[in-house]
């Protein structure tokens, strides 16, 4: 892409903005979950760990790192619900992606949009083995920021046409409206969640605030329902009754993680789940039945920042949607890199 190895493409959030455009919004989310079901199935190579996590009483800031031993991956990001009321972003993100083999950097990129198609992308790569077969009507509890990702996944992987919406806030929900119009969804704004799930195949679930909350009531929750939910991401933040649980088969990323900031940290350690990888790979099933409810727990795992990252490092080549950054010492002699300092204090021209 860029001969200068110690010249690193960044990509910044206006190009991020262009290079979604330029491919399109459904196009690319359909291209970046091509990568990221790729990645699942060579889920053994991977380094895993739990992300790590520095938790405040106002949010949270957390690295997610991964590799496959060619490529490393990390992705910088916070989750703050409050920052809403200041005008600011809950979520935002950036990362790199490296050599294994020189260490050297070869991608850096903003991570707060990109981050939502990812989301939103693995969303819709778990729902296709577990929704019930012919779904076309999808319930959205939770209008903010990552809420028209998902909608945009669910209709590029799944065929989803009808929407019903609800949020505590009504703005977001006409926010959400305004922003889908037009792009094929039949859209009903509902008073209640209660409302919203009435007749949906599939729930999802993406609030932000940061506390044990019971979005989804046993009650609301019918047989044969696929659930999304996606709000619950951290310690101390859930969205489900522990009953509708009890009732569902359980598909997460990576257990270790997510029975930590999962809603299945309701539930006793040994509660039995099912790793999407496993799914995928045919290792183990999804959906088994008609009236079975299925539930992904999804809490974001660094697998996916990975994939995204090199979907992103492979879109940009030839399209100049980058800046060039000098962000890695150069020196004549590898070994004189004091050297090189001084030589920058000489005069151009000069003879050192």
């Amino acid at each position: 892409m860029i001969p200068n190895l110690n010249i690193v493409p960044f990509v910044s959030v206006d190009h991020m903005m262009k290079l979604v455009l330029k491919i399109g919004v459904e196009r690319f989310l359909s291209d970046l979950a091509v990568y990221i079901e790729e990645d699942f199935r060579r889920w053994p190579v991977f380094d895993k760990t739990p992300r790590v996590a520095s938790h405040s009483a106002d949010g949270v800031i957390e690295l997610m790192p991964t590799s496959d031993n060619r490529n490393y991956g990390f992705k910088y990001v916070n989750g703050h619900p409050k920052n809403t009321r200041e005008g600011r972003q809950t979520v935002t993100a950036f990362g790199v992606l490296s050599d294994v083999a020189t260490g050297y950097p070869v991608l850096m990129t903003e991570m707060t949009i990109l981050t939502a198609l990812r989301t939103a992308a693995t969303s819709a790569v778990a729902a296709k083995p577990l929704a019930p077969r012919g779904a076309s009507c999808m319930a959205i509890i939770g209008n903010g920021a990552q809420s028209e990702f998902q909608a945009l996944a669910f209709k590029a992987l799944l065929g989803i046409r009808e929407l019903r919406l609800y949020d505590i806030d009504p703005d977001a929900t006409a926010k959400c409206a305004r922003n889908l119009a037009g792009l094929g969804f039949a859209i009903t704004p509902c008073r209640s969640a209660q409302e919203a799930v009435e007749g949906a195949h599939i729930i999802t679930t993406v609030t932000a605030d940061k506390q044990y909350a019971t979005i989804l009531t046993d009650n609301m929750v019918g047989a044969g329902v696929h659930i999304n939910a996606v709000g619950g991401d951290c310690p101390g933040k859930t969205e489900l009754h522990r009953d509708i649980l009890l009732r569902s088969d359980i598909f997460v990323e990576y257990p270790p993680q997510t029975r930590i900031e999962g809603e299945i940290q309701q539930l006793p350690a040994d509660h039995p789940v099912t790793e999407l990888w496993q799914v995928l790979t045919g290792a183990a099933v999804g959906r088994r039945d008609a009236r079975q409810i299925t539930l992904f727990d999804s809490v974001g795992f660094a697998t996916e920042d990975f994939s995204a990252l090199r979907y992103v490092r492979d879109q940009i080549a030839g399209t100049g949607l980058y800046q060039e950054l000098d962000m890695l010492a150069d020196p004549d002699e590898p070994r004189d890199l004091f050297g090189m300092l001084l030589r920058a204090a000489l005069p151009t021209g000069a003879a050192a």
